[in-house]
């Protein structure tokens, strides 16, 4: 498996020089010229291991350099960030990450830069190369949080020894009185999968949902997935939200029961970029190369790496996603799809959601009138 994606990487980065090196506007020979002078950029991202190997080193070998990767879960870099900059020091370029972290932290508190206007590559800027007909922003005024990544997420899991697929037909029959006790789900309290399932069951189900599923049904909650992931494997908790997905695909085609899924009547299959945005910081130690890295990362060459790393679907058009992607994950024309990157979802729904799952979790959640 390593091997194949290293040969991949290779491939991708071969072809993708050859097209980048055709006739390219003065004003990208000069930034680059520039960043090579700066000599490095530092990005924060997640902390997966083909994302932290491959992606600092396919742009050193492109460009000549250094990515400064830093990897980790982005609200872990907010506290320092944050005290670094009121200290007046600015130590980071670029950040990859998921919208909700951004949307409520960088993007509020005025720490990003406009990225559009950084955008100068012509397969970049070329709107016939995205599926949205031009790149896709996330925030209102369209400039600032672009997105990489756009795949369906599963709803759930089921270990088939113990639960039939033809029991679920609708979201509601996750209510059932026979499921208590017999569902895990990660913490819905706290942002991250968690508290975004927990909030897509609030947009489904309203307050009386969330106070069905968490605490009618009885779940077993963890802030651990490879913990659900474990209970789903042995049957412990044969429905299980929010478990590793990575882990559950690999036991899945080693012949365990385990089935993924996706959508249901009134519980629609939903969207997500997961970690897969990306944003300028203002007062960028090195500007030059983080305009450089960001196109890059926007192009065929980048976005490619970054979504096999990830194995998320990428959202140009122009990447094979079939060849390292099952289709369940690809969104399908006809579908209708939740996506959990909306701006009003990630910034206020998701926030309001988890905080009624707080005080229903601990007792003290208000009546809806």
């Amino acid at each position: 498996m390593i091997r194949r994606l290293a040969l991949a990487l290779a491939l991708t980065c071969a072809v993708a020089s050859h097209v980048m090196a055709q006739t390219m506007p003065p004003a990208w020979d000069a930034l680059v010229a520039a960043a090579k002078r700066e000599g490095k950029v530092v990005v924060i991202g997640p902390p997966d291991s083909e994302v932290r190997k491959n992606l600092p080193s396919a742009f050193k070998s492109r460009f000549s350099i250094t990515v400064d990767y830093i990897g980790g879960r982005t609200n872990e870099q907010v506290a320092k960030l944050r005290a670094e900059r009121t200290a007046g020091l600015y130590t980071t370029d670029v950040v990859i990450s998921g919208l909700q972290t951004t949307a409520t932290t960088f993007y509020p508190e005025k720490m990003l830069t406009p990225l559009k206007p950084a955008l100068i590559l012509p397969e970049v800027v070329d709107g016939s190369k995205w599926k949205r007909g031009s790149p896709w922003f996330l925030d209102p005024e369209q400039q600032y949080i672009l997105r990489l990544s756009n795949t369906v997420q599963p709803s759930f899991y089921i270990n088939t020894s113990i639960v039939k697929p033809s029991d679920f037909h609708s979201g509601e029959d996750l209510f059932d009185p026979k499921w208590r006790g017999k569902i895990a789900a990660q913490d819905p309290t706290v942002t991250g999968s968690g508290g975004t399932t927990g909030a897509r069951i609030y947009v489904a189900f309203g307050e009386e949902g969330l106070k069905k599923l968490y605490i009618d049904q009885k779940p077993a909650i963890s802030r651990d997935a490879r913990q659900l992931t474990d209970w789903l494997l042995h049957g412990t908790y044969p429905i299980v939200l929010n478990a590793d997905e990575d882990q559950v695909e690999q036991m899945r085609l080693e012949g365990m029961p385990i089935m993924v899924v996706y959508g249901l009547t009134h519980l629609s299959a939903t969207l997500s970029a997961q970690y897969g945005t990306v944003s300028l910081f203002d007062s960028a130690p090195h500007p030059n190369t983080a305009k450089v890295f960001v196109n890059w990362l926007a192009s065929k060459e980048g976005m490619e790496i970054w979504d096999r790393a990830r194995r998320e679907v990428p959202t140009r058009n122009d990447i094979d996603e079939l060849s390292f992607l099952p289709k369940d994950k690809i969104p399908q024309p006809g579908i209708e799809y939740f996506d959990t990157y909306g701006w009003e979802f990630s910034t206020n729904t998701a926030e309001k959601a988890r905080l009624l799952a707080k005080d229903l979790l601990s007792g003290t959640a208000a009546r809806t009138k």
